[in-house]
């Protein structure tokens, strides 16, 4: 699994991701692997204000991955646009679900 992916003891994953606020649409962007630069992209359509980039966010994953939002928590960065997230739950059941999204989209 992608390294913006680390299992954390047996009761979820982190997940690092890049969040792009007042963009053109609500999407899951890409997976990004490079040297420099390893994490998941996502853009939302709402503003950075109050915490609503965020909610909006966790509402675009628990939804594209069907993960309950509770199961899904800012630990790192609430304030800036990287950002460390705690998915709770099964973590091969993460990664399932995660590398079932991937090849998805890749086909797309």
């Amino acid at each position: 699994m992608a390294s913006f992916l680390n299992p954390v003891v047996t009761d979820g994953v982190h997940l690092t991701v890049k969040l792009t606020p007042k963009a053109s649409c609500n999407c899951i962007e890409s997976f990004t692997e490079s040297v420099n630069d390893n994490l998941l992209k996502i853009s939302v359509t709402t503003v950075p204000e109050d915490g609503k980039a965020n909610k909006a966010m966790i509402n675009l994953l628990s939804k594209s991955w069907k993960i309950a939002k509770r199961s899904i928590r800012i630990v790192s960065g609430v304030t800036s646009r990287r950002k460390i997230l705690f998915i709770e739950g099964d973590v091969e059941n993460i990664k399932l679900i995660l590398k079932n999204y991937v090849k998805k989209h890749e086909s797309s």
